[in-house]
């Protein structure tokens, strides 16, 4: 539901408009990146991200944004079904959109002072959610749903709002980066299955 408009509505829709200016200024390179814009009309804009490293080239998601109140508050983003615009479960997200975090050098137990230490490499999921059947927000400043989770209140918007964490083409970037870009191919999966075979029902 779109939440009611209550900053100033011609700020709102100036800055909206710049966003969309910024985008087409550069369309065909984003367009080369995978992303087409198909709708932007204020407050709302949708995009389709491709993976072009697939043969043929891949719909990965559609990404759902909702910039009322921009930028007195930061914009809504959903990631959606690219052709019907629902929004994904947790469960049915198409990309995990993962992070690598800096590796942790791990010492086992009885191994001698100086011996080698293992690299565990940690990864943050950018898509949470509460449960498989909810609704995933992605875990991000500059994003609505991340600055009104219980867990983000001292990380105000007004911390990152002069630093351009809303706006759509570096939100645009971040998805791409860790949920676009790390698929490299289709993976084909082969499950032997055994079932009955009938002929004709007798009469």
């Amino acid at each position: 539901m779109t939440p009611h408009q209550y900053a100033d509505l011609s700020v709102s829709r100036a800055k909206f408009d710049r966003e969309i200016a910024e985008f087409r200024s550069l369309e065909p390179a984003h367009r080369a990146r995978g992303w087409l814009l198909t709708h932007a009309e204020f407050p709302s804009v949708f995009v389709v991200l491709a993976s072009l490293k697939c043969t043929p080239s891949a719909i990965v998601t559609g990404v759902s944004f909702d910039y009322t109140n921009y930028d007195a508050a930061p914009p809504s983003v959903r990631l959606v079904r690219p052709f019907t615009g629902e929004p994904y479960k947790f469960s049915e997200l198409p990309t995990p959109v993962l992070r690598a975090l800096p590796d942790q050098q791990v010492k086992l137990p009885g191994m001698a002072d100086g011996a080698p230490q293992f690299a565990l490499q940690a990864q943050q999921p950018l898509m949470q959610a509460p449960g498989p059947n909810d609704i995933p927000f992605l875990c991000l400043a500059g994003v609505r749903e991340y600055h009104e989770n219980p867990a983000h209140t001292g990380d105000a918007w007004e911390l990152h709002r002069s630093s351009g964490a809303g706006r759509l083409v570096r939100l645009l970037d971040v998805i791409t980066r860790y949920g676009v870009e790390p698929i490299s191919g289709f993976g084909v999966q082969l499950v032997p299955q055994i079932a009955f075979a009938f002929g004709p029902p007798p009469q």
